[in-house]
């Protein structure tokens, strides 16, 4: 077994598509990380014009002229009341900073880190692990290597879990590099690393209202763990039925196609159907769990922590007991 997952990592690096998705991770994280730092400069300046003086480092001030913006936009009739709740719920929190004395907007290397990761992880990271696990199978497939692989005195099922090992390690690889990348390049922008600074948690939103009874703080490096954990929870679940679908289609562009359709397209369904209860089932609705801790407002109402990972995780062992099936009972030899 060990030789099998071997040679599935090995067929990976060869193929250079670790060394592409460390180039993106790397074009993308600096573009984001001189966005964060151009737009906190700007916000500063306005704020400082406002305010009439030369110049402002008081994060409470800035927090202060996000609020004032948050209630100009409630007053708009043109936004829709998903959106109006949405902006109620961020208004409440930054005023729970102000009460609490914790800034939320510290230019920070570990700050950046978990920024980024809650962006990513909805719709980013899942693309790069498609493109990772999409031709794990579809790609020997037509290349004519998985009939010589079957062809040797392997169990299927050894093969296939090789791969499937072989993937979660590579997952694991992705995400460490999305924290180094993340962090070095923040370090540079930032100059600060904040591993130990406060990070107030525990959000959660009943009703379109935030609810604060579970609130606790954390230093910043426990939320890093937190967050990344998670990450790599989805990465194994968007993996898995990558994995599947790259068994059940011949063709690698067919495959990494309908699993990036699927991810797209779901993530707009659940726009425009979120009223209907079947929407929380999607496992695309569920993939933000990140959403969870840091108290952003959830699009589908009566989701919660404990539903969406054991919806992700039901999605995660259906693809694999799936998988497991076909590629053991699939004429692939013929």
């Amino acid at each position: 077994m060990v030789k099998l997952i071997e040679n599935e990592i090995m067929k990976t690096f060869y193929k250079k598509r670790i060394h592409v998705i460390a180039v993106i991770l790397m074009v993308l994280i600096s573009l984001f990380a001189y966005g964060e730092n151009y737009t906190l400069t700007k916000t500063q300046d306005r704020v400082a014009e406002q305010l009439g003086i030369e110049n402002t480092d008081d994060w409470k001030n800035i927090i202060g002229q996000q609020l004032i913006d948050l209630e100009r936009r409630l007053d708009n009739p043109y936004i829709p009341d998903e959106g109006k709740a949405s902006i109620r719920v961020r208004a409440e929190q930054l005023r729970f900073y102000l009460e609490n004395d914790v800034s939320p907007i510290n230019s920070s290397a570990a700050r950046f880190m978990g920024a980024f990761l809650e962006q990513s992880i909805f719709l980013f990271l899942p693309l790069l692990i498609i493109l990772l696990a999409g031709d794990m199978v579809s790609g020997e497939m037509n290349t004519g290597t998985i009939k010589l692989i079957l062809t040797r005195p392997v169990k299927r099922w050894r093969i296939l879990m090789a791969k499937l090992l072989a993937l979660s390690m590579l997952e694991m690889l992705v995400i460490f590099m999305m924290a180094i990348f993340s962090y070095a390049i923040a370090l540079v922008v930032f100059g600060y690393s904040g591993f130990n600074e406060p990070v107030i948690t525990g959000f959660r939103v009943l009703e379109n209202r935030l609810d604060t009874s579970a609130v606790r703080t954390i230093p910043q490096w426990r939320y890093l763990l937190m967050s990344y954990s998670i990450g790599y929870f989805v990465a194994f679940v968007i993996g898995s039925l990558s994995l599947m679908i790259s068994i059940m289609e011949k063709s690698t562009s067919a495959s990494i196609g309908i699993m990036m359709s699927t991810l797209i397209g779901g993530s707009f369904l659940s726009l425009f159907i979120s009223d209907w209860k079947i929407t929380r089932y999607l496992f695309t609705v569920n993939l933000n769990l990140i959403s969870y801790i840091s108290g952003s407002f959830q699009i589908v109402e009566g989701l919660s922590m404990i539903f969406s990972t054991l919806v992700l995780l039901g999605w995660s062992l259906g693809a694999i007991v799936i998988g497991f099936i076909v590629f053991i009972h699939k004429d692939i030899l013929a």
